[in-house]
């Protein structure tokens, strides 16, 4: 990331206003995806987990085409990489899970998608999301806490701010769920889908199991890194 480019922001896209990351507290019998119990080679150690596709359950898979609007698989494929945990600096860990949805907000011929995916470490969990709301990075709505400021990534308008995780506990006796807190610090990247700012963004958002503050330096090398190979990136121009 180079060359912050302004002060405070006061805005943010669909996505980062109505889809904050979200730490599931307690057990939860089902999930969207699927992990492996094999074993590898007598170590007992699991082999990484696979993006599935949530609406079928199978293993999901590219399709060779940019699609103008992504699906949770295509984020799924290009943030769950093998040097991941390297770019966290963390490059013994192992993911524990990797999986994508296709959500809108709205509803009819006024439903946004933001597909979005979510790859889980030891340390940290990584989002990788898209939001087709039109909306300029630089809009009008306000961004969370107050710290958003304006920046360049990868040449294109971004702003990073902070957020936090909304800690939601399951009681497996089927009573209602309830709050658990206030959630973890979360660190989040929203870079404009072209670099003339024309509407949508993707979000690169972090944050640690041990409730510390991400490091910008980490989020900001993800980012750099993964959103270019995000289907379609180069023709967004």
């Amino acid at each position: 990331m180079k060359d912050e480019i302004g002060a405070s922001a006061k805005s943010v896209g669909a996505w980062g206003q109505a889809v904050a990351a979200v730490a599931m507290v307690g057990t939860l019998g089902v999930g969207f995806w699927a992990l492996g119990e094999v074993s590898s080679g007598g170590t007992g150690e699991r082999p990484a987990p696979t993006c599935f596709d949530g609406e079928s359950g199978k293993p999901g898979g590219g399709t060779g085409k940019a699609r103008r609007v992504l699906s949770g698989t295509q984020l799924c494929e290009a943030l769950h990489r093998p040097d991941l945990a390297a770019l966290l600096g963390t490059p013994g860990e192992r993911a524990k899970s990797a999986n994508g949805s296709d959500s809108t907000v709205g509803s009819g011929g006024d439903a946004i998608a933001i597909p979005s995916a979510e790859v889980e470490f030891e340390t940290y969990t990584v989002t990788l999301g898209a939001t087709y709301d039109g909306r300029p990075v630089a809009g009008s709505l306000a961004y969370p806490g107050n710290d958003a400021r304006r920046v360049t990534a990868l040449g294109r308008p971004a702003v990073l701010y902070s957020d936090r995780t909304i800690s939601i506990a399951f009681r497996l006796d089927g009573s209602e769920a309830s709050s658990g807190g206030p959630g973890l610090p979360v660190r989040t990247l929203s870079v404009a889908q072209d670099a003339k700012d024309g509407g949508g963004s993707f979000e690169v958002s972090l944050w640690r199991s041990d409730g510390r503050v991400p490091d910008d330096a980490v989020l900001l090398r993800v980012a750099e890194e993964v959103l270019p190979t995000v289907p379609g990136w180069a023709d967004r121009r």
